[in-house]
């Protein structure tokens, strides 16, 4: 191979997500080394021999090759992508890409190539040595055999004695990813949680957080070199195949808040007994253009239930960016312009630089094209998190016939699985390895956004309109105590656990009803939110009042609380349930149905979706409101105190003298 591959022939950050687009890539670098006559020319042959055949070999490997007339030398490149691109292997997407370029009728020459080259691929070393190489001039000798793979080196009895002793005190490592649907607290806290355990455990814990802000991917050498793998998450994780070949702990990401010693011992085990996890090809995220289809959050062995409340989270999650943008830009136009601004004409014909109410309009009009998206977004990353990108187009076309029909939120929600399930049925049918190239980008979304459209204009999308309205017409009439028990419902779904699948559940129904506004669903957006901001508040409070029942950790998150609470982040109040459970969710959902049922009865209203204490000025009967979440603040304090003042040991001594954070929880829950 001494000939066929230069540094200029190597691709060390391969950027494509396909075998294609790979291909083409790998190819323009031969054409600018003069060894491709013909780009396009050269492509259709090498697509012409993948449809013959896959080539992707097990390990991670592809190897599209052909013999071409556009080819005037023997050449070999070599991409490496961080991604995997799918070429057909039965373990899944390919991180090492050799394209192999030869004459047209130089078989030698070709044989010659596929088989050196297959012979090296079998060796982990060489393969190692190609993950891990830094400089293109070195991978490219290395190919070609004139920088050979490290070999171990000769080591006497007494130094292999003690390499075995420094590899037995090497920290077992473990690499971790958190997620939630909103992909602020919860993410970050249960990052914050696995890391200290691991501390306390002696265990090296390495975190990739992928939060709203997006996500820095963890080093490919980090995750080789780890010996487990945990995922706490209630929405998709973005490029699975990483994590291939290594024992694996699936669990929701509230569980990486509260037991993540357990997580880690479980890990432990794992890699004891040997349990490799079949972790799936697709499920990759929008980046990664893999087109496989499990998108659920667990292994594929998990219970139904909480598959199904994993599909509806990501559908949730990439929904709220929506609503929040849509939701204040709405608040402000009413806070400048009035309620009556809705129905202003179109600021495109009429809008006047120096008045008010044309920038409220503006204002009112780009937040209703904000919220004109939240039906038909929610469907689609539903179908998303089923079945991964293949099955965004008919959630997306399922969301928009579901506004067009009048089904509103509940059909979207209903479009969304119905779509995801359409695609996840079409995957499982067997086709020829000439189709498979275009099935998630044309012949899947065809068929799937047909079938879904025809059921929802046809079978369920009536049916579906009539209960939303008939839900509505229910909000409307609510009066009295009924009106009173659905806030005291709202309050303890809100309460119960800060930001989990209740939490959201409750806020998604909220949300729905502020697409098709209504006195009725106005009121339930006021509770719900009201009902969200009394746990942090009332852990802030109960720390300022009472201070020796709390430790200095908890007194330091209590200040930070006063904030959270302030702005409708129901998650400030997660370290405090996490430390004392049995003694925190109660007196918080105590105070969070006392406020949502005098929310309820107030009449209070609401039309922005978020904003805590900084949208009171848009709430209806605000004094009174305020008043519902004073109350419900006061109640649960005063149940935290007493229930925490009535325990028999207090950590506080021990947490004044230096005890661990840690310590002093377990002391709190004695």
């Amino acid at each position: 191979m001494s000939e066929l591959i230069t540094a200029e022939l190597v691709d060390l950050d391969l950027s494509a997500t396909t075998k294609d687009a790979a291909a083409r890539s790998l190819a323009e670098r031969m054409v600018a080394a003069h060894r491709v006559t013909d780009l396009d020319g050269f492509l259709a042959d090498v697509a012409a021999r993948e449809a013959q055949m896959p080539t992707g070999l097990d390990g991670g490997i592809g190897i599209p090759h052909c013999r071409s007339e556009h080819v005037s030398a023997p050449t070999l490149a070599f991409g490496r992508s961080a991604r995997g691109i799918d070429f057909g292997a039965a373990d899944g997407p390919a991180d090492l890409v050799f394209l192999i370029a030869a004459p047209a009728g130089a078989d030698d020459d070709h044989l010659t190539i596929l088989s050196g080259l297959a012979r090296r691929l079998m060796d982990p070393e060489f393969t190692a040595a190609l993950r891990a190489g830094d400089d293109p001039a070195a991978v490219a000798a290395l190919i070609r055999g004139e920088e050979p793979a490290p070999e171990p080196e000769a080591t006497t009895p007494i130094a292999a004695a003690e390499e075995a002793a420094a590899e037995d005190d090497a920290p077992f490592r473990i690499v971790a990813v958190t997620s939630c649907p909103t992909g602020i607290a919860h993410t970050y806290m249960a990052a914050e949680s696995l890391t200290a355990a691991g501390l306390a455990e002696g265990v090296e814990v390495t975190v990739e957080t992928q939060g709203s802000a997006g996500f820095s991917k963890l080093d490919p050498a980090v995750i080789a070199r780890a010996d487990a793998v945990i995922w706490a998450h209630d929405v998709e994780v973005r490029e699975k195949a990483r994590f291939r070949g290594k024992p694996l702990v699936d669990v929701g990401v509230k569980a990486g808040i509260n037991r993540p010693a357990e997580l880690i011992a479980e890990a432990r085990r794992k890699a004891e007994r040997g349990e490799i996890a079949a972790v799936p090809q697709g499920g990759d995220g929008p980046a990664d253009g893999a087109d496989g289809a499990d998108g659920g959050s667990g292994a594929d062995s998990a219970h139904f239930g909480v598959r199904l409340r994993t599909y509806l989270m990501s559908g949730v999650s990439y929904m709220v960016p929506f609503v929040a943008a849509g939701g204040l830009l709405i608040a402000l136009s009413f806070a400048i312009g009035g309620y009556e601004i809705a129905d202003a004409k179109s600021v495109a014909d009429h809008f006047v630089w120096g008045q008010a109410d044309s920038w409220a309009a503006l204002l009112n009009q780009i937040g209703s094209a904000a919220f004109g998206f939240l039906v038909p977004v929610l469907a689609g990353y539903i179908a998303y998190g089923m079945a991964d990108r293949p099955a965004l187009v008919p959630g997306f076309v399922g969301g928009a016939i579901a506004l067009t029909v009048d089904a509103g939120f509940l059909g979207g929600l209903v479009a969304g699985l119905l779509a995801g399930a359409v695609v996840m049925a079409i995957q499982r049918v067997p086709v020829h390895a000439t189709l498979r190239g275009i099935m998630p980008v044309l012949v899947i979304p065809l068929i799937a956004s047909a079938v879904v459209g025809f059921l929802m204009f046809i079978v369920v999308g009536k049916p579906i309109a009539a209960l939303q309205s008939a839900l509505t017409d229910w909000l409307n009439g609510l009066s009295g105590s009924n009106a009173v028990i659905l806030g005291v419902v709202l309050g303890l779904m809100m309460c119960f656990d800060m930001g989990g699948p209740l939490n959201k559940v409750a806020y998604a129904f909220a949300v729905g009803g502020l697409a098709d506004p209504t006195d009725g669903s106005l009121k339930v957006m006021a509770a719900v939110m009201a009902a969200g901001m009394v746990p942090p508040l009332a852990m802030a409070l109960a720390t300022t009042v009472r201070k020796k029942l709390f430790t200095k950790t908890e007194r330091e998150n209590g200040r930070a609380a006063w904030v959270l609470g302030a702005s409708f982040i129901t998650e400030g109040a997660i370290p405090f349930a996490a430390a004392d459970p049995l003694r925190v969710i109660p007196s918080v959902m105590a105070g969070g149905a006392v406020t949502g049922a005098l929310s309820m009865a107030f009449g209070c209203t609401l039309r922005a979706p978020h904003g805590g204490i900084f949208v009171v000025p848009l709430i209806g009967e605000p004094f009174l409101y305020l008043l519902a979440i004073a109350a419900g603040t006061l109640v649960a304090t005063a149940l935290v105190v007493l229930l925490k003042g009535a325990r028999r040991t207090v950590p506080v001594p021990a947490d004044e003298a230096g005890a661990t954070a840690a310590d002093a929880r377990v002391g709190a829950t004695a």
